[in-house]
């Protein structure tokens, strides 16, 4: 909108109007900056690793209620061959995501029929598990402690109601920090659907709160595919979708994923547990 009115007022304005409509808009392209190009720069400044055999795969994936290719999109989730997924927008159970990952995962943070939204499946035992099935000001949240041969870890999956009205997303962060000061921080994943940019002030407070490294950095995420009746997404414009992680583990690798029928794009992170 700052570009817009440098552009605009620059073409269609005179004199001391058009000199206060570009300095405004400069003005707000220059503040918006000091928000928006740290991201980018933290983007930038991560080098991606060679992966091994004993790191953990994580996916991160609205899979949207309504969406249009469920085969392709458990397809492709089963295909990584991922060590944890975390699903927003679960759906029915009889959708065949839900029938697909139940099949190829024994384990699941929600027993089949619970009606949960978000959920954690995993190839790991699972000594412990809940969460929150319905959005409001607890989110949708699911929990589980997995236990590995290099010892136990915890992963919390979200989904954040939209930004407005206000209030009501802030008191969703303000209940997840809560939830993830019961567990170890060290070892702690977070991962889900914020609807939140890196750059707004709710997620610039949740990054302090919840004391855990933010891995997905500038990496847009939504929209994507044809998200409404009338439009189709060329491309993701905004990172809404994170994945956090305590000081026990470093990511190798932040990817995302293709379109798959829903209105997000996955998150693909694999992480390697430091020696402790």
């Amino acid at each position: 909108m700052g570009a817009s009115a440098i552009c605009l007022g620059g073409l269609f304005s005179r004199n001391f109007e058009r000199r206060a409509i570009v300095i405004l808009g400069l003005g707000s392209v220059l503040i918006c900056s000091a928000f928006v190009l740290p991201e980018y720069w933290s983007r930038l400044a991560f080098k991606p690793s060679m992966s091994f055999q004993d790191d953990l795969k994580v996916v991160q994936f609205n899979v949207w209620h309504l969406n249009q290719t469920p085969q392709k999109a458990v397809g492709w989730i089963i295909g990584q061959k991922a060590d944890v997924i975390i699903i927003e927008e679960a759906g029915s159970e009889r959708t065949s995501i839900l029938q697909g990952l139940r099949a190829a995962y024994p384990y699941a943070s929600c027993d089949k029929g619970a009606g949960c939204e978000t959920l954690i499946f995993s190839r790991y035992a699972m000594t412990a598990r809940g969460g929150n099935r319905t959005e409001g000001p607890y989110a949708s949240t699911a929990w589980a402690t997995l236990m590995t041969p290099r010892g136990p870890f915890s992963v919390i999956g979200v989904h954040y109601s939209w930004p407005f009205p206000a209030g009501t997303q802030q008191e969703q962060a303000h209940n997840l920090a809560r939830t993830v000061s019961r567990f170890d921080k060290k070892t702690t994943i977070v991962a889900g659907d914020f609807n939140s940019t890196p750059w707004s002030f709710t997620l610039r407070r949740q990054d302090k709160a919840l004391g855990l490294h933010r891995w997905t950095r500038a990496l847009p995420s939504w929209p994507a595919g044809q998200f409404t009746r009338v439009a189709a997404a060329p491309a993701p414009l905004l990172p809404i979708d994170h994945v956090y992680a305590g000081s026990s583990w470093r990511a190798v690798t932040i990817e995302r994923g293709p379109v798959l029928g829903s209105d997000h794009r996955p998150i693909v992170a694999t992480f390697t547990r430091s020696k402790e």
